[in-house]
């Protein structure tokens, strides 16, 4: 068996990828690819084989050998949405293992420069998302705030209002993968939609007007015929539109 030519599969959690990657790494096996369950799709040419955990302090493993920034890093990465980030992170790991304290420097390598542009772009996202998201009040009183961003940033997003917002309740919804973050009684919580039903969020009287009075500003203060939507783009790019009042119809 040329345990290289396979496709491996993990389940989707950040554990098992790490484990995966430990596995292939102390085997000392090459693969073509590393998939999610929820994202392999199978084919006719390759072969794919899905590795069994057995341990249960991964984190502490590679903690050990790589050191906790590199482990920082592999965290990062996996929220991207990069088609090939386990393949890429399966290399980086690889790599730091021989050279953990150095392995930043090594611009060289292909998989360290991938890995640091999806980290970057990860962290840039959710830094743009803390400044674009948008509270509504709902009746019961909770605020709630949807988005749709390109990478999984809900959870680091969600501790930082947190921090921001200790005394409130709110939920912000996932869009995109449909998961919410929901935070009341200072627990918080990543939950599906079937326990958010619960709250029947309905928007309070006062949020309605409020929306009406701030739009109706933003049109009375627009210059039309100095209208640049290009310029627009180029402070707010379009796709963080979608949920801004001040930008909807």
């Amino acid at each position: 068996m040329k345990a290289s030519n396979f496709i491996y599969i993990y389940e989707d959690s950040l554990e098992e990828l790490l484990y995966t990657i430990y596995y292939l790494i102390q085997n000392r096996w090459k693969p073509i690819d590393i998939v999610s369950e929820r994202n392999f799709v199978p084919n006719l040419v390759d072969e794919s084989f899905k590795v069994k955990s057995n341990l249960l302090n991964i984190y502490e493993i590679w903690k050990e050998r790589v050191g906790s920034p590199v482990l920082q890093t592999v965290k990062t990465v996996f929220l991207s949405s990069h088609p090939k980030k386990e393949l890429i992170l399966y290399y980086f790991l690889l790599h730091a293992l021989k050279n953990p304290k150095t392995i930043y420097q090594h611009r060289d390598l292909k998989c360290v420069n991938e890995v640091l542009k999806i980290e970057k772009y990860v962290h840039r996202e959710t830094h743009k998302m803390k400044g674009f998201l948008r509270f509504k009040e709902m009746k019961n009183g909770f605020l709630y705030a949807k988005m749709e961003p390109e990478n999984c940033i809900l959870f680091s997003l969600a501790y930082h209002f947190v921090r921001r917002m200790p005394n409130e309740s709110f939920v912000i919804h996932d869009v995109k993968r449909n998961i919410y973050a929901f935070y009341t009684e200072k627990k918080l919580n990543f939950v599906e939609e079937s326990q958010i039903k619960k709250l029947d969020l309905i928007f309070s009287d006062e949020e309605l007007e409020m929306e009406k009075l701030w739009k109706t500003f933003f049109d009375t203060i627009a210059i039309q015929e100095r209208e640049n939507k290009n310029c627009q783009r180029n402070f707010m790019p379009k796709k963080y539109w979608k949920y801004l009042i001040e930008m909807g119809p």
